[in-house]
């Protein structure tokens, strides 16, 4: 009977392990009513943190004018511009200006001497006079026989046709050497270089004495340079993406670094029509007054250029746009609910930007408007009640 109990006490558990055992299960299931009441109290909170959209600040969509402006690098070059070369092949015999002379339309610059033109000339000069003599004497013989065929029966007709003949070939051959006379004496009159038009020296690359020719014979550089600087143009290279706002209307200032305290100003005189291949750009042209010759050829300028904007389109604060990964977009109010729209950006100025879309007056719009606030989202506007 003691072996029986000894054996079912082994399998019966000690009043302090059950004890045990329940305070441990209590104590468990205590745990775990609190931590599924916190995730409860959590997963509540996170909804009500996402269905609940802060009131937002809404403007009604007008359109408007947006004026702005954009600044460049411009060049100042020579309202014109060219260099000299020696026309014939020769040997510079005087120089009458040099670098920095201002000249005057038709002023002798310099002069050159090529001895064989001399004697082209000369030979030139006794071959048109002996032609000269020859058709003044086949001249006198026709005319005499013109005269005595009006006797019948002197002069044959053929003989006064033969005449006739002789007397229009030398006035044939003197017209030609005449054309070759002064074919050899404008050549000459190359040995002269005159000034094209008003303006400066401003290069001078020979001295007396110096072989000169045409541009890569005897010389491959000019003998002067002619600049006009007394006007001058101002050369700036326009982006495609402004290109269409300016006309010959519009008037630029600027300023250089030799004279940063002035601020000079221009009107667009020239558009290329047509943008560079390599730049994309549009080549544009102001004419710039240099009477006091205050600014100089080669100078770089810093170009500010107006843009004035369509009346017709329609202007937002900056804050109003979403600059999206995939694309820029507003989002417009509709019966209380968030509806994104894509636009295209125009011209930005200040705070405001230029949109196109899919927008109409009167709409809208939230002002500060994010990627959180959801397309479809309820939407509550600031000022009204809930």
């Amino acid at each position: 009977m003691n072996d029986l109990l000894k054996n079912v006490g082994k399998f019966i558990p000690s009043r302090y392990s059950i004890v045990a055992g329940l305070a441990a299960l209590a104590f468990s299931f205590t745990i775990q009513g609190c931590g599924s009441s916190d995730a409860k109290d959590d997963v509540k909170e996170r909804k009500t943190e996402h269905t609940e959209t802060p009131a937002q600040e809404v403007f009604s969509l007008q359109k408007g004018q947006l004026n702005s402006s954009f600044r460049l690098p411009g060049e100042l070059i020579s309202f014109q511009q060219v260099d000299l070369y020696a026309k014939v092949n020769s040997f510079i015999k005087k120089l009458y200006v040099d670098v920095g002379s201002e000249v005057k339309t038709g002023q002798l610059l310099a002069v050159m001497e090529a001895p064989e033109i001399n004697s082209q000339l000369s030979a030139a000069e006794s071959k048109l006079k002996s032609q000269e003599a020859v058709y003044i004497a086949s001249k006198a013989t026709y005319d005499r026989l013109f005269e005595t065929s009006k006797t019948p029966g002197t002069i044959s007709p053929n003989d006064l046709d033969i005449a006739l003949a002789k007397e229009k070939s030398d006035l044939a051959q003197l017209e030609a050497d005449k054309a070759s006379y002064r074919e050899i004496l404008d050549t000459k009159n190359y040995l002269e270089i005159r000034a094209p038009f008003n303006g400066v020296i401003s290069t001078r690359n020979v001295s007396a004495g110096a072989y000169v020719g045409p541009s890569g014979k005897g010389s491959d550089l000019p003998i002067f340079t002619l600049q006009q600087q007394n006007k001058l143009r101002l050369v700036i290279s326009v982006p495609e993406a402004y290109a269409t706002y300016l006309n010959q209307k519009n008037e630029v200032q600027f300023s250089v670094k030799g004279l940063p305290e002035q601020v000079f100003k221009a009107k667009v005189s020239r558009l290329a029509g047509a943008l560079d291949i390599k730049l994309r750009a549009q080549r544009t042209e102001m004419d710039v007054e240099n009477t006091n010759k205050k600014l100089l050829p080669g100078m770089v300028a810093e170009v500010s250029v107006p843009l004035y904007g369509n009346a017709n389109t329609f202007i937002v604060p900056k804050s109003a746009i979403v600059n999206s990964t995939v694309k820029p977009f507003v989002i417009k109010v509709v019966n209380n609910k968030a509806q994104w729209v894509n636009v295209e950006i125009g011209k930005s100025a200040d705070d405001k930007e230029e949109i196109f879309g899919d927008l109409n007056t009167g709409d809208e719009l939230i002002k500060n408007a994010t990627e959180e606030i959801r397309d479809g989202a309820d939407i509550k506007i600031k000022g009204t009640k809930k």
